[in-house]
């Protein structure tokens, strides 16, 4: 499908995952967002549209609050393709460390670090073995579910999406009654990641009791040394359970990576600290950048 020229844009399709996926390979990105599924997946809760600027593709979006900004732009061109959208006002968000010092250091421009928007990267290996001291206490929480709990952990197949949907079922309740929308967005969004898993290529593994699926985790490549955690949901009354699952999708999926990036904590204090105790190796700094008031 073609993409318009801006200032036209044309809503994210799945037929431009070829596309996509052959930029990221060349890119290597560091950032969660940039991945087809990611993108793909949430382009309802961020209505996410393609445009281009001479060779620059650039995909539009808007936050929670409603509020529009652009990616990073992709391909060649992209310093017209910031001229551009600085000019009308646009902000930038998710931009990394080298994408600001590579394209943006010597421009007169309000740079804001994004505390809540922080990628949480963190060493493989040790999600997978949680040795030493520093995480001992996830170690207790993985053998107190085990001395409790008869499970198995498999790889996910479309034989599983029934029993993964009646989890989700939980958790669009608590997103319900506790009316937190980022919570019943990405519950859709995880929704269709497992009707759409093989399309989008997610890998995922399953944690079943008693022949029900009670914790899931999906994810994809991001770049060549580093997988990306999307979705990972456990039965919220079983003690325990969502160190099962942590551990498993590190230690059954994607054995040729070295870290394990899991995606930002949006500000809630819950996610954030519980994010922080498995002590990361790593916080992935994005920013968003717009031009000054008076520019």
């Amino acid at each position: 499908m073609e993409i318009p020229a801006y200032p036209h844009s044309r809503p994210l399709d799945i037929s431009d995952k070829p596309l996509l996926d052959r930029i990221f390979q060349e890119l290597q990105p560091r950032v969660s967002e940039l991945t087809f599924a990611g993108l793909y997946l949430f382009r309802n809760a961020h209505g996410y549209s393609l445009t281009m600027l001479d060779n620059a593709l650039v995909v539009l979006g808007r936050g929670y609050d409603g509020l529009s900004y652009f990616l990073p732009p992709l391909n060649a061109g992209i310093p017209h393709a910031l001229d551009v959208l600085f000019s009308q006002g646009m902000e930038l968000y998710a931009a990394d460390e080298l994408f600001v010092s590579r394209y943006l250091a010597c421009r007169e421009l309000e740079v804001v670090e994004d505390r809540n928007s922080f990628d949480y990267l963190y060493l493989r290996d040790e999600l997978a073995t949680l040795p030493g001291n520093r995480l001992h206490k996830k170690k207790n929480r993985v053998n107190y579910f085990a001395k409790r709990h008869a499970y198995r952990v498999e790889l996910f197949a479309r034989s599983h999406s029934e029993g993964c949907r009646e989890l989700l079922e939980v958790w669009r309740s608590m997103a319900e009654t506790e009316q937190n929308a980022s919570l019943a967005l990405e519950v859709a969004a995880a929704d269709e990641a497992l009707e759409l898993a093989d399309a989008l290529e997610l890998m995922g593994v399953v944690v079943i009791v008693e022949d029900r699926v009670r914790a899931f985790s999906l994810g994809e490549l991001l770049n060549r040394e580093t997988a990306v955690c999307h979705f990972e949901k456990a039965d919220p009354f079983m003690e325990g359970l969502s160190q099962v699952v942590n551990q498993a999708f590190a230690s059954r999926l994607f054995g040729e990576c070295r870290f394990v990036n899991r995606e930002q904590d949006l500000g809630e204090p819950g996610l954030r600290n519980a994010k922080l105790s498995y002590h990361p190796l790593e916080l992935v700094k994005k920013y968003r950048v717009r031009r000054y008031a008076h520019s």
